[in-house]
């Protein structure tokens, strides 16, 4: 018998701010938070625009000392997961610690960092390279951080497949509590990418959009002008825990957990499958593992980056998995007005989900205004929508192939 899995906290830190509730509120009320870039100079770059964490001070949230020994990426994961665990009420001395676990993706890490450091080895050399160099860049040191500050001793890795790591750490998180190695687990994903090297890369494979006239549309996913992805920062982090424990201990539950997906396109470093297979594969293998069939299923978190060979293939897949229950379905892209996270996005996006179900309003897909012929699924255009959701699935897709997908319900004890 698999133990049963509940999600019991929320916490992150999005380009709205600090917390969930922020998030939900503008997601919600379906404004975006895409605008000019200002954490680098990008008069070079054919793409000005980002969805950066508006006004944040790590030593606001976190000790002076120890915020800067974090990059980046760390600190907005050591902040979401703060607030998930208030969230959560969950009483650490109260609690057998080597039962609770860390498990949070990235994709890129601390690159902010390498390339901080690069700079001074270059111009200062190699004694002025800082001692906390290496422990700041790995990308496991959100998962560390966590784990140390709490004093955790349960399941401690990363995930770290491009912009599917979120998700993945999440069905990882989920496993081990299915299998009972813990009983709480504290997961999600972060990033911090909006560096000089980062944006040139993306820039050069033309990842971007170039929408800079009018930032708060040019995160368009579905849309007929779509033209490619905002890129995002942020982190969303997820208490889990066996429904077994969180009843014990009276705990408020958004959602259970029921189900996760995996699977590879075996096709390209960077283009989907054109068929759609692996994405495909992916969800079935989510709804498979929950025991629902596709007609249960009532809103679709799409991967949803605003690309247009994404955009397309992930409709593609959802009618293959979903057939006609594909045309009665909410599909939506929250990246529409976040950005896209990369390695973040499944962590956020699964707050996002949670929300969804506990609150019974499905977010909308902004600056949907000129539809695609080839994306004809409802796509929640521009205004949330009030519904009951009794189960939801969440998409996440990265370079290499790499596919995850997490399935959600209401809770029902």
């Amino acid at each position: 018998m698999k133990h049963r899995v509940v999600i019991t906290g929320a916490g992150a830190v999005s380009p709205y701010g600090v917390g969930k509730d922020v998030l939900w509120e503008n997601i919600c009320q379906g404004k975006s938070s895409v605008a000019p870039v200002t954490l680098i100079d990008v008069s070079n770059y054919p793409t000005k625009i980002a969805a950066e964490v508006k006004g944040f001070d790590p030593f606001t949230y976190l000790e002076k000392r120890e915020a800067r020994k974090m990059d980046r990426f760390t600190q907005f994961a050591v902040i979401a997961a703060n607030e998930a665990i208030a969230d959560a009420r969950l009483d650490l001395a109260k609690e057998d610690k080597d039962r609770i676990g860390v498990i949070i993706g990235t994709g890129i890490g601390g690159l902010d960092t390498i390339e901080n450091q690069m700079r001074v080895f270059m111009e200062k050399g190699a004694r002025r390279v800082s001692p906390f160099f290496v422990p700041m860049l790995i990308a496991n040191m959100a998962s560390g951080y966590v784990s140390i500050l709490y004093g955790l001793r349960g399941p401690n890795s990363t995930s770290v497949t491009a912009c599917s790591s979120g998700s993945h750490a999440i069905g990882y998180a989920f496993k081990c509590l299915q299998d009972g190695e813990a009983e709480v687990m504290i997961t999600g994903g972060a990033e911090a990418p909006i560096t000089n090297l980062s944006f040139a890369g993306f820039c050069a494979a033309r990842a971007l959009s170039t929408r800079n006239e009018k930032p708060e549309k040019a995160s368009s996913p579905f849309d007929r002008k779509r033209d490619g992805f905002v890129m995002g920062e942020g982190s969303g982090i997820l208490v889990l825990e066996t429904l077994e424990h969180a009843l014990s201990r009276g705990a408020k539950i958004y959602a259970e957990l029921v189900g996760f997906g995996q699977s590879g396109d075996g096709y390209h470093i960077t283009a989907p499958d054109p068929d759609g297979t692996g994405a495909a594969l992916c969800m079935q293998r989510a709804l498979d593992g929950a025991g629902i069939s596709p007609d249960e299923v009532d809103y679709v978190n799409a991967h949803g980056t605003s690309t247009p060979l994404n955009d397309k293939i992930e409709t593609m897949a959802i009618k293959k998995v979903f057939g006609p229950h594909a045309q009665k379905l909410a599909v939506s892209s929250t990246k529409s007005m976040t950005g896209h996270l990369l390695g973040a996005a499944g962590g956020v996006e699964l707050v996002i989900c949670s929300l969804a179900v506990k609150e019974g309003i499905i977010p909308p897909t902004i600056n949907y205004e000129d539809p695609d012929p080839e994306c004809d699924l409802d796509y929640v255009p521009n205004v949330a929508r009030k519904k009951n959701i009794r189960f939801a699935i969440s998409n996440s897709f990265g370079f290499g192939g790499t596919n995850a997908c997490l399935a959600i319900s209401k809770i029902e004890v």
